[in-house]
């Protein structure tokens, strides 16, 4: 069934933060220009929330209200105070002050009165103010339901706020920042919407088909990780067996750091951090920095290295084949290898053929599942108008190198899995896609 899209202005004075509040919601880091200066927005923007078959809600954002103290004084003046406040707001539109030193604030209060209902913006930092109050006067002359909005709530106590907006019948307000983003947070703002519409179904279709949007993101974000994982854990190149591995070591390295680097700008796509020129270089990324093979960033995140130390790669066990054939007997050693430690077979079979295999080791792509779901949990948690780098909390990886995912192991023995082996992996071939689908759930 169609349904008329809900008509909402984003109203406020200068500066607190309106084009920012509809970046995220909207999804878009290029929405509008956002940056810290006054009267940034000069003309009424349009935007639309679409559930992909038709539109749900037309946002507007508008320009900052500056002097509505001096609207308010104007209407006082050349306006019947006897007359309601639509017809007193539509004096004003009609009068030359309206094209002139209140061009801004007719903008806003023309907007209003086409639109169902507003959202207000409300900078938390900011003490109570008369220019705030006169700028809610003049709005609730328009008749149309207004939410204030907290932005930059951040350690914040909105108390004063809260009362003088109860005084003026504004019971229903919504926290909002912009920078921090919370989920929930976004919900409970179209839910308190809804609450002053007669007609509650288009917000609800819209919270409903936010809640789908969030958890797919969720879990493509997941699978993205895990398939990279799977790249690198299939990831193997031969050297001879007398060859210096650390040319090779280096260059594999190299290949991972580009694979996961292509990784994290998928995420970036999938959440909407891509229009903006600066979102996604290489600045807001310094937190990725730092070498996944280097030591160090393992003791960061609590990760031990095993006896291979944390090379990057494991060159294998060792095993000496002639010592082994001399005192057991070859078919009793292997045997018995296969029975207890299957995974040697690789460095027996390398060890007859005079060849080494290397690949990378389990710190590093423990290391790799963590930095990747700190990646992620910071795009979870980032508004579309955060203009600051990356930060990361270090968190506790999702295994532990002695216990690798089954997935992971399994992929060691499938080399085509990896685009760095065959510059075409086998994504396609349902047991691959199985093993990441699988890995994702782990994940998740």
């Amino acid at each position: 069934m169609k349904h008329t899209p809900l008509s909402l202005a984003v109203v406020g004075h200068t500066n607190t933060g309106k084009t920012s509040l509809l970046r995220t919601l909207l999804r878009d880091s290029g929405f509008g220009e956002v940056k810290n200066a006054a009267a940034t927005t000069r003309h009424v923007e349009q935007a639309a929330i679409s559930d992909g078959l038709e539109t749900l809600v037309y946002l507007y954002d508008t320009p900052g209200l500056e002097d509505a103290g001096g609207v308010a004084a104007w209407l006082e003046e050349h306006t019947d105070n006897r007359a309601d406040g639509v017809e007193r707001i539509q004096q004003f539109l009609a009068s030359p002050a309206a094209q002139t030193e209140f061009s801004q604030e007719a903008k806003v209060l023309r907007q209003l009165l086409q639109s169902d209902m507003a959202l207000y913006v409300v900078d938390a930092r900011e003490p109570v103010l008369n220019k705030y109050r006169d700028e809610l006067t003049v709005l609730s002359w328009c008749a149309k339901p207004l939410m204030p909005v907290f932005n930059f709530t951040a350690g914040q106590d909105t108390a004063a706020w809260t009362e003088m907006l109860a005084r003026r019948t504004l019971h229903v307000s919504s926290s909002f920042d912009t920078v921090a983003f919370d989920f929930e947070g976004e919900l409970k703002l179209w839910r308190n919407l809804g609450i002053m519409l007669p007609n509650q179904t288009v917000l609800e279709r819209l919270t409903s088909m936010r809640q789908q949007e969030w958890a797919g993101l969720n879990h493509q974000a997941r699978y993205e990780i895990a398939d990279f994982l799977l790249n690198v854990a299939a990831y193997k190149q031969e050297i001879g067996e007398d060859d210096n591995p650390q040319p090779t070591l280096h260059t594999m390295q190299e290949q991972v750091r580009q694979l996961e680097r292509q990784m994290q700008q998928q995420l970036f796509r999938l959440y909407r951090f891509y229009h903006n020129g600066s979102v996604g270089g290489d600045w807001i990324l310094k937190a990725f920095y730092p070498n996944p093979f280097d030591s160090d960033l393992l003791k960061q995140y609590g990760i031990r290295t095993g006896t291979g130390a944390a090379t990057g790669a494991l060159l294998g066990f060792g095993i000496d084949i002639a010592t082994l054939g001399g005192s057991l007997g070859l078919g009793t050693a292997l045997g018995g290898l296969i029975g207890s430690v299957l995974p040697n077979m690789q460095d027996i079979s390398d060890k007859l053929a005079g060849r080494q295999t290397l690949y990378i080791d389990p710190e590093a792509l423990t290391l790799l599942a963590a930095r990747a779901l700190d990646l992620l949990n910071a795009l979870q948690t980032r508004g579309h108008a955060a203009q600051s780098e990356i930060t990361l909390n270090s968190a506790t990886p999702p295994f532990t190198p002695d216990k690798l995912p089954p997935e992971l192991k399994k992929a060691r023995q499938h080399s085509k899995w990896s685009s760095l082996n065959t510059q075409s992996p086998e994504s396609s071939r349902q047991e691959r896609k199985e093993a990441a689908n699988s890995l994702q759930q782990r994940l998740d």
